[in-house]
C-alpha cells in the first residue's frame, strides 16, 4: 500500500505515463493518415474506359495505360461483332475503381464455342433453367402438357448429349400437374390425415388447402370432409381436406355462474334449507 501511495506522488511516474499515452496517440494517428492511405490508395481513382466495341489489343493497351489489369473472362460469338473484339466489360465504363483493378473482358471468337447439352427432362423446371444457362445455353419456349408431375420437364428440342454452339436455344414442355386420365376419388372421411394423405396420393389425387376445425366428437387428425366431391376427377387434382382438431373447452360459449352465498340472511322462519321453522308450526298448532 505504501508502495502505491509512493508511486502515485511520482513525478517520474506520471510523465512516463503521459509520453507512453502520447506515443500512442502518435501511432494511431500515423497509421490512420498515413499508412493505411499508402496502403489502399485512399483519395486515389481511375475511371474505367469504355473498352467494348476495340479489339482485344486495342483494350489491353487502353487499360495498361491507365493503371488497370484484364483478364479475358468468356469468349462469346457475335455476328455483330469482328474477332477478337470485346463484347462485354465488368466493372463497367465510367465505373471509378482503384489502381490496379482487373478489368473482366468478354471478347468475340471467331468461332463458335460448342457445348454439349444437359439431360432436364423429368427435372424441375427451375433445375432445368440452371442447368441450360450454365452451359451456355438459352431456355427458348415453355409450352404445357397434362401430367401429374407439376413444373417438370417432360420432353426438351434438343437431345441430351448433343454437341451444339453455344447459345443454342432449347424448348422446353413442361407438365401442368393434371393427368389425362380419369382416377377414382377414394373415400378418405373419417381416416387419419397421414392415412388420407398416403391413399390420395397413390390414386394419383394430391393433397390440397388443409383446414383444421375443433370437434368435440371426432379424434384430433381425422379427416372431417373433403373437396370437390365426385366419384372420379382428373388426374393430379387437389383435394380440399377439413381436418379435427382437440376441442378447446375455453371455445365454449358462457352461460353465466351459478353464485352459492352461504352468507345470505334468510327470512325470519326459514331455515337454510328453505324449510320453515319450528316457530312457525308451533304457531300452527
Amino acid at each position: 500500500m505504501q508502495f502505491l501511495k509512493t508511486l502515485l506522488r511520482s513525478k517520474t511516474f506520471w510523465l512516463s505515463l503521459t509520453g507512453i499515452a502520447v506515443a500512442g496517440a502518435l501511432i494511431v494517428a500515423l497509421m490512420n493518415y498515413i499508412v493505411m492511405p499508402m496502403y489502399t490508395n485512399y483519395n486515389e481513382g481511375i475511371t474505367v474506359p469504355d473498352v467494348t466495341k476495340i479489339s482485344l489489343s486495342e483494350a489491353e493497351e487502353l487499360l495498361t495505360s491507365r493503371g488497370l489489369r484484364f483478364e479475358v473472362m468468356d469468349r462469346r460469338a457475335n455476328a455483330a461483332y469482328p474477332a477478337d473484339y470485346i463484347i462485354d466489360q465488368s466493372p463497367s465504363a465510367r465505373v471509378l475503381v482503384k489502381p490496379n483493378r482487373k478489368i473482366y473482358l468478354t471478347v468475340n471468337t471467331a468461332e463458335t464455342p460448342m457445348t454439349e447439352v444437359p439431360d432436364v427432362v423429368n427435372m424441375s423446371y427451375r433445375n432445368a433453367e440452371i442447368q441450360l444457362r450454365n452451359h451456355g445455353l438459352t431456355v427458348g419456349t415453355i409450352s404445357y402438357e397434362s401430367s401429374r408431375f407439376r413444373n417438370t420437364i417432360m420432353r426438351q428440342s434438343v437431345a441430351a448429349g448433343d454437341t451444339v454452339a453455344r447459345g443454342t436455344v432449347v424448348n422446353l414442355v413442361v407438365s401442368d400437374g393434371l393427368g389425362t386420365r380419369m382416377v377414382d376419388v377414394p373415400e378418405v372421411v373419417g381416416l387419419s390425415y397421414s392415412e388420407a394423405q398416403r391413399l390420395i396420393l397413390s390414386s394419383g389425387l394430391r393433397v390440397g388447402e388443409v383446414r383444421f376445425q375443433p370437434d368435440r366428437e371426432t379424434t384430433p387428425n381425422t379427416v372431417l370432409s373433403a373437396r370437390p366431391v365426385a366419384e372420379q376427377l382428373t388426374e393430379g387434382t387437389e383435394l380440399q381436406l377439413v381436418i379435427s382438431e382437440r376441442f378447446d373447452a375455453r371455445e365454449e360459449s358462457e352461460t353465466g355462474a351459478i353464485v352459492d352465498d352461504s352468507t345470505a340472511v334468510n327470512p325470519p322462519g326459514i331455515n337454510p334449507d328453505g324449510e320453515e321453522g319450528n316457530d312457525n308450526k308451533q304457531n300452527e298448532r
